[in-house]
């Protein structure tokens, strides 16, 4: 199996993860949800979290250096799971063409795909974690089952995972993460103790993007609402910096032809931001996700604005498709 490369885990979550590992032992909840807007690391803290569970040196966190350290950031520790829809399984650190590693239960393996990756975790994933959750520890005192992001989960699923979170066998211990915790089944939220994560300091976030070779890292953070690895992925889908300091007066122009190469996804994204924004202004308020909406911008009526971001809601939810 390729060994995935281990990004270092952004400094913004170093003292919750400090703080729940101090709280480990007895204290310890076995099953945490990790919650907070998307682009802030949740993954990245679960896997750390797993880490330090699973490491075979006496200290709270990590050391990064004994075997199963490197088991886990190769994604193939015998007590580590991950349950992630197959369209983030690149996101985790999974191979993605489904090959060994990882859960072992997600979708169709046999033969060429002809259809798009799921974006769910399916029953069959959550059966096989469960499966494994029966089994004796291989390595480590802890097994550990990380769900990313916990919305993924459809009722079937959820349900499914219900009674082992509630009494689960052994030191099985299990990291939720998500991005929009109200979107939970009540019930999978109160078996969690919930850890929330709030946007990181700017200053941070910017030193985060620039050290990921983002260039005008202002700028994408802005249209990230200050996510920063939200605003990674908008570049790395090709969002230019440039172009999005200027979409509000290129929208006001029609000229379709300076975001012709942003992804249907990403432009879609980026019109709610602006209807968000443009309300903003009707309102006398300053915009989050752009500086300059031109001179314009206050003279749109409130009404039509909701009218067209309820459309553009509506559009968003096929864009994948």
């Amino acid at each position: 199996m390729m060994v995935m490369p281990r990004a270092a885990m952004p400094e913004w979550l170093r003292p919750t993860l400090a703080r729940l590992l101090r709280l480990d032992g007895e204290r310890a909840h076995h099953a945490l949800l990790l919650h907070g807007p998307q682009g802030v690391g949740q993954l990245a803290l679960a896997l750390e979290l797993a880490r330090a569970w699973l490491c075979e040196a006496p200290r709270p966190q990590a050391c990064g250096e004994c075997r199963s350290c490197h088991l886990v950031d190769e994604r193939s520790h015998p007590d580590l799971r991950l349950l992630v829809p197959e369209a983030q399984r690149g996101e985790a650190g999974l191979p993605e063409d489904g090959a060994a590693g990882e859960d072992s239960g997600g979708g169709s393996s046999s033969g060429k795909k002809t259809r798009k990756p799921s974006r769910a975790v399916l029953i069959d994933q959550v059966r096989a974690a469960l499966d494994f959750s029966e089994l004796t520890a291989a390595r480590a005192r802890h097994k550990v089952i990380v769900v990313h992001p916990a919305e993924a989960l459809n009722a079937i699923a959820a349900n499914a995972l219900l009674k082992t979170l509630e009494e689960p066998p052994g030191a099985m211990r299990f990291v939720l993460t998500s991005g929009d915790a109200q979107a939970l089944l009540p019930t999978l939220r109160s078996r969690c103790q919930g850890v929330a994560l709030g946007l990181p300091p700017r200053a941070l976030a910017l030193a985060w993007l620039s050290a990921q070779g983002v260039g005008e890292p202002d700028t994408v953070l802005d249209a990230s609402g200050g996510q920063p690895l939200r605003a990674l992925e908008l570049v790395q889908a090709g969002l230019d910096a440039r172009a999005w300091q200027l979409f509000p007066q290129t929208i006001a122009r029609g000229d379709s032809a300076a975001v012709a190469g942003w992804p249907l996804a990403v432009l879609l994204d980026a019109l709610q931001k602006l209807c968000h924004d443009r309300a903003l202004a009707t309102l006398g308020a300053p915009g989050r996700y752009f500086r300059d909406l031109g001179p314009a911008a206050a003279a749109v009526p409130l009404a039509r604005l909701t009218e067209a971001a309820a459309w553009l809601r509506g559009q968003a939810r096929h864009a994948e498709h």
